[in-house]
């Protein structure tokens, strides 16, 4: 019995980031241990045997950050750059650009414990807010392709947020902060192991009257966790919801519009009369069954269903039309692992899923939206879609110290459309709205009923090289491929001959790691190049055929100096680049990639001021980029700090703070070059404030 509940304390341990623990002691105790990541293989695997990279956040890094966004725990790993938007939005990179429309939803893949928060061909751009980042037992970041066990939408790279396991005894937790702009957060957990099952209960809720007028939002999400232990079988069953009501702001306008105090307080949707919102709901549920069938084997099967609701204003687009959409799936992963003599591991597996999805987007017809938009309905259509993926991964201990991973993924995609409105174009005329065809251009089309099938091949090889006991190199080749979004296939705009393919990358890195104690780090360089790139340009233009390099290299580094003080280093070196020229947009070969910084960092400086204090400098920085595909407009970057400080008063109070942009820069969480007429566009970073709270555990 005491073996059986020890297993959700090594369950926990497996999600520590122990090169970013929070205290030096703690650290010290766990340099001896092998670093455990569950990400690349499905299950727990020492880090040093992983051909590839591996990036992770720690519970304790959560519980001292206490993010009010997603991107201020995920940026701290090196080729990560999630940019915040209004309220929760936001747009990702990761060894890439940023990404925005159907690139950037499909292009990166979330997950919560290895269950997609969305489905593939349904992938929603900011879809980060569904998860439960605020109360995740750990955050694990795979840059580029992912391996054999993940398919579509691990393009650049995948995120897998890891619930918190259950606790050993009792435990009861109330959280509750305060921060500016009437921003205030209530979170509690309730966790207790009895016998053979462990059991965890997160919920959290906010509300925050934003930072511009008229902006904020209230958000809830739910987590419960129940995990049961036997002498053969296991069972981990997730149970996740979330609910997001949001008053959405618009880019604030104009060349270093976020240096003016007026404008970067204000809210220009308010002032032209529209009220952009974002309502969204979604729930998970899944079950991970995993049986002993004997010492070297092991079958694992997951069922899971998912649904998702949402309805915004598409304030961003000319007219601001309104977008409903939702999907409902249900899924099955299923895996069989063999431990083979000699240190050998072959795993087959099978991922299926069945997804109903439907989509409307609707110009209201009491507005006006001007020349070139039609009013009334846009879109309106149904798609079901089928993906089924089997797979093998396979590990050999070729030599002593020579580790060789190889697999393959084949994933078969079959969308099935059903177009519930007019087929064809509605085009656009000089004095606004033709006949259909008899426009200047078509400025939106609908497709006839259709199926469309995607078949895609993924292959994996790396090989680790173990260089000391606690150091080894690794190099990796990895294909990533993605069926095209059916929003880029069924909700076409501006060029109807721009038929969306399969994506396809193929990458090339190299690295070195080193855990253990005093210095540990891992360096990675990469080179991928991308071909079938779907994306809109600057002169809102679909594009279908696009190719593009990508090169970079990144340096994740801890080093504690003594017991009291440590810093932690995430640096990222990019370029990020066209690889073809089209003559009717500004593309040229060699043109840097909108929104590419060449240079990311972030440096932490941590005190241990006494064995319950901790405090960390943070500072963030941002190099220059491009706003436009010519290249020719730019936001110049910046460098911000922030103060996190915790005190456990004693064994129940926690007292907790942090210092936000502490000199007060003036800056953008994100830049932009487009609208109608083209302009400089912003979402302000907030100026200095302080955010404050306590936990209280009984």
């Amino acid at each position: 019995m005491l073996k059986v509940k020890k297993l959700p304390l090594l369950i926990a341990l497996a999600a520590v980031n122990t090169p970013y623990a929070v205290f030096a002691e703690e650290a010290e105790s766990a340099a001896s241990l092998d670093e455990l990541v569950v990400t690349g293989t499905r299950s727990e695997s020492p880090l040093l045997e992983v051909a590839g990279n591996t990036g992770r956040i720690s519970e304790e890094e959560i519980d001292l950050v206490r993010p009010d966004h997603v991107n201020q725990i995920v940026n701290r790993i090196p080729g990560v750059n999630v940019q915040r938007g209004n309220g929760q939005e936001h747009l990702t990179s990761i060894r890439s650009p940023v990404l925005s429309g159907g690139a950037g939803a499909g292009s990166f893949l979330y997950l919560e414990d290895g269950i997609p928060l969305r489905a593939a061909g349904f992938a929603n751009v900011n879809g980060l807010f569904e998860a439960n980042y605020e109360q995740a037992g750990g955050v694990e970041v795979v840059r580029g392709p992912g391996s054999a066990f993940y398919g579509s939408n691990a393009v650049h790279g995948l995120i897998n947020f890891l619930t918190r396991a259950p606790s050993l005894d009792l435990e009861r937790e109330i959280d509750v902060s305060v921060g500016p702009h009437d921003l205030y957060k209530l979170k509690g957990t309730i966790s207790d192991t009895e016998g053979r099952h462990g059991y965890r209960l997160s919920v959290n809720g906010t509300t925050d009257g934003g930072y511009a007028e008229d902006g904020g939002y209230d958000q809830q999400k739910v987590t419960f966790r129940h995990d049961y232990y036997g002498d053969q079988d296991s069972f981990k069953t997730i149970f996740s919801a979330t609910n997001l009501n949001q008053n959405t702001p618009g880019y604030i306008v104009g060349f270093k519009a976020y240096e003016d105090e007026r404008l970067s307080r204000s809210n220009p949707n308010r002032d032209r009369g529209i009220r952009a919102y974002r309502d969204a709901q979604s729930y998970r549920l899944s079950t991970e069954w995993e049986r002993q069938l004997d010492d070297n084997s092991t079958f694992r099967l997951t069922p899971y269903i998912r649904h998702t609701d949402m309805d915004f204003l598409m304030h961003f687009l000319p007219g601001q039309p309104t977008e409903k959409n939702s999907h409902s799936s249900v899924g099955l992963l299923s895996a069989l692992t063999y431990d083979l003599n000699g240190g050998h591991k072959v795993i087959f597996g099978t991922d299926f899923e069945y997804t109903e999805g439907e989509l409307s987007e609707v110009q209201d017809q009491e507005t006006n939206p001007g020349p070139g938009v039609p009013q009334g309905v846009h879109y309106d259509y149904e798609v079901d879609a089928t993906v089924i993926a089997p797979y093998i991964h396979s590990e050999w201990q070729v030599l002593e110290k020579t580790r060789l991973v190889a697999g393959l993924r084949y994933e078969y995609t079959k969308y099935d459309y059903n177009n519930q409105t007019t087929d064809g174009a509605i085009s656009v005329g000089a004095d606004g709205v033709g006949p259909n065809g008899g426009g200047e251009f078509d400025r939106y089309f609908r497709p006839a009923d259709g199926k469309d099938t995607f078949s895609n091949l993924s292959p994996k090889l790396g090989l680790v090289q173990e260089l000391t006991e606690d150091t080894s190199a690794f190099i990796n080749y990895a294909r990533g491929n993605r069926a095209p979004q059916t929003t880029d296939l069924y909700r076409i705009q501006n060029n109807a001959g721009a038929s969306a393919d399969s994506e396809t990358i193929d990458s090339i890195e190299i690295g070195i790691r080193k855990l253990g104690e005093g210095l540990q780090y891992e360096v990675a360089a990469y080179h991928m190049k991308k071909r079938d790139y779907f994306f809109t340009d600057t002169n809102d233009i679909n594009v279908n055929d696009g190719k593009t390099n990508h090169t970079g290299l990144e340096i994740g580094a801890f080093y504690p100096f003594s017991a009291q003080f440590d810093i932690a280093a995430n640096m990222t070196f990019a370029k990020h680049e066209y690889d073809f020229d089209r003559a009717d947009t500004d593309i040229e070969n060699g043109n840097y990639l909108v929104t590419a910084p060449k240079r990311t960092g972030n440096i932490r400086l941590g005190w241990n001021a006494t064995s319950q204090t901790r405090a960390e400098l943070e500072w963030v920085h941002m190099s220059e980029y491009y706003l436009n595909d010519a290249n020719t407009e730019k936001y110049e970057g910046h460098d911000v700090f922030n103060l996190y400080v915790s005190h456990q008063v004693n064994s129940n109070l926690k007292l907790y703070g942090q210092l936000r942009n502490v000199f007060n820069t003036e800056y953008a969480e994100r830049a932009d070059f487009g609208g109608f007429p083209l302009n400089y566009r912003y979402f302000v970073g907030e100026k200095r404030y302080l955010h404050f709270g306590a936990s209280y555990a009984f």
